[in-house]
């Protein structure tokens, strides 16, 4: 027995992964139950576990008293010393069980709540042992698909891989060996649930990581990346080893390392980059190979204003924004790109409004442009002193730009209402003309104001006759008959 039973503790220790001491924990509480229910739930029974004999042996626990009045707790003096001639009144002893005449229900009883309790310290093993590898690169085999869902077989469980975690585009088999990046572990009903992805930036470093040993011994730091999965992606590397190329080592020969990274992430493409702590050269660098001006810093709202040549503006925002929106997620700053034409319309738009301020030249606008005072409202809205301590107190008069800014935007709202009042009357004279056109009215029936005067004077009808005319000539005969007679 004895041999036995720690033989088979070891086995499904190491089978399942669970330390000997939990075992031992679960047979003991399952005897215990199994004996509460042979003997009645009143009863104080535990459970201990011989390493020598190997065996799970039951005591029964009773208090020694003057008058017992429960025999299931309680004895007295005398029966108590046939089994320990030297218990008193008050000691608690303990009479071992016999677990042989339990039968087989108690037997199945401790059966379900061994495997129970070996269930949950298996699931707690699971959870503790892939909690602890949060952040890792693990292999797997593509097991089924469940809801759109990848599972993988990862040996002692299995993991999800979400399709919104898959690189886009990218299929796999049933049985394909897959490398993934242990995202999250979380403890569910049905015991802990793995989820993977293939989309994380933290996959992309841990991949240069397996591929460039200078990462690996920390010669080279990885200090930031970025990625639009399956497309293009940025990795900033940093190293205090002036004899050692970051971006270089990352590359290998003839892109040697970088390829067996880029068929990883199924023809990605990547942008190796020197990380700088210098926060304006670490954006520059992060935006090349495009030509940078001039930046304009917004520290207090973190963001940036890049101004680039006409030639360079599609190359630094990139393919439908990529290169920006991964330079701005990569150093964690927000990113406007500008061009050159475009900072010349703002800035001369901007001149031609306040051109009446006296004193105010170029230099005085770029100082207010740089500092952030780009449009009328901003000025406007300013007080005197804080544009006075950005131009100086040579330059123009602060008051006089707030007042002329004020009153710029004033003239503009109105001639926008004025517009705006103009496009209304367009647009009821459109309706209108419209809604003639429906009915299947033309500009050649309409009356003219002269026919219109011919009808109210007699001279038409409402028809356009002139029927009214010939008995007025008629009237006029017999008259110049009598003349004529007389």
């Amino acid at each position: 027995m004895s041999s036995s039973l720690n033989f088979i503790l070891d086995q499904v220790g190491k089978e399942k992964g669970i330390p000997k001491e939990i075992l031992v924990e679960a047979i003991e509480s399952a005897m215990v139950t199994a004996s509460r229910k042979k003997l009645g739930p009143g009863r104080d029974i535990e459970a201990q576990f011989n390493e020598e004999t190997g065996d799970i042996e039951l005591f029964e626990f009773v208090e020694v008293v003057e008058h017992p009045e429960n025999s299931y707790t309680e004895i007295s003096l005398e029966e108590a010393r046939e089994f320990d001639a030297e218990a008193e009144y008050g000691d608690s002893l303990g009479l071992k069980l016999d677990t042989s005449e339990f039968g087989r229900i108690a037997a199945q009883t401790a059966k379900q709540v061994i495997m129970q309790k070996i269930r949950e310290a298996e699931r707690e093993s699971i959870f503790e042992e892939f909690h602890e590898r949060i952040g890792e690169v693990i292999s797997g085999t593509v097991q089924r698909v469940e809801r759109g869902n990848l599972v993988i077989n990862l040996g002692k469980t299995e993991a999800i891989l979400p399709r919104s975690e898959t690189i886009p585009r990218e299929t796999f088999r049933q049985g394909e060996r897959v490398r993934v990046y242990l995202l999250d572990v979380k403890m569910t009903l049905k015991g802990p649930q793995i989820i993977l992805s293939r989309t994380h930036p933290g996959f992309l470093i841990k991949l240069f990581e397996t591929e460039v040993p200078e990462i690996y011994e920390g010669i080279i730091t990885i200090q930031g990346a970025a990625r639009e999965p399956g497309i293009r992606a940025k990795v900033a590397v940093y190293t205090n080893d002036h004899d050692v190329d970051p971006v270089g080592a990352c590359v290998g020969v003839r892109g040697s390392r970088v390829q067996n990274v880029v068929q990883e992430l199924k023809g990605e493409k990547i942008d190796i980059i020197r990380w700088n702590p210098d926060e304006v050269r670490y954006v520059c660098n992060s935006l090349s190979p495009a030509q940078i001006n001039k930046i304009i810093l917004d520290e207090n709202n973190r963001a940036m204003e890049i101004i680039v040549p006409d030639d360079q503006l599609s190359l630094a925002i990139g393919r439908r924004g990529m290169n920006v929106r991964l330079a701005s997620r990569l150093t964690g700053w927000k990113l406007d790109v500008k061009s050159t034409s475009r900072v010349a319309d703002d800035f001369e738009r901007l001149f031609e409004a306040l051109n009446e301020v006296e004193g105010l030249d170029n230099v005085s606008m770029e100082l207010l442009y740089d500092n952030g005072y780009r449009q009328l409202e901003d000025i406007a809205a300013a007080s005197p002193d804080e544009l006075a301590e950005i131009i100086g107190t040579e330059g123009p008069d602060a008051e006089q730009l707030v007042s002329c800014a004020a009153e710029a935007i004033v003239k503009l709202r109105a001639e926008a209402e004025q517009a705006r009042e103009e496009q209304e009357k367009q647009e009821q004279e459109e309706e209108v003309s419209a809604a003639d056109s429906e009915a299947g009215l033309e500009p050649t029936d309409v009356i003219d104001s002269a026919a219109v005067d011919a009808v109210d004077e007699g001279i038409l009808d409402a028809e356009g006759s002139v029927n009214d005319i010939e008995p007025k000539a008629d009237e006029a005969k017999p008259q110049a008959d009598d003349d004529v007679i007389d």
